[in-house]
């Protein structure tokens, strides 16, 4: 059998009815990776970014993201949030991000996990990047990769 898009019908789009759906609890990890300069990967080690703690903000910045994941994302279902992990790695010239959340509900949290990812990401890259910058102002070995979900557990 073909498998359908839930949130397509007859072409237009809208969101699901979930109203029918048990709630349970519900597990959602993901992860990934900024690329940055060794200079920047120590410079963030040492607590010396000029903006301040960088796995402080960045791991706020992913948590207000998950809270206001529905407002971004137009069909994700709004759904209580019942705990949230932001864990980062520092690795040879990268970070990694890890984000979990749980809740017990209608439908899962994978959405908000890659939201409050990708938030804690960019976050990290606004931090540093008046020393990831080269001479004319551009970004030639900053990016951002390996965005996925590593786990999905309901029930």
């Amino acid at each position: 059998m073909e498998k359908q898009f839930t949130h397509i019908e007859s072409g237009r789009a809208h969101m699901v009815d979930v109203s029918e759906k048990r709630e349970v609890p519900r597990l959602a990890r993901a992860a990934g990776d900024i690329i940055l300069s060794e200079e920047t990967v120590e410079k963030i080690r040492t607590g010396d970014v000029e903006k301040g703690n960088v796995f402080a903000t960045a791991r706020v910045a992913a948590i207000l993201a998950i809270k206001k994941t529905p407002e971004i994302i137009p069909m994700c279902h709004q759904i209580p949030i019942t705990a949230i992990d932001v864990d980062f790695e520092i690795g040879k010239g990268m970070i990694s991000v890890e984000v979990k959340v749980r809740t017990v509900g209608k439908t899962g949290v994978e959405m908000e996990a890659l939201t409050g990812v990708s938030a804690a990401l960019l976050t990290i890259w606004d931090m540093v990047k008046s020393v990831e910058k080269d001479e004319s102002g551009n970004y030639p070995n900053t990016s951002i990769q390996n965005i996925r979900v590593l786990e999905k557990i309901k029930g």
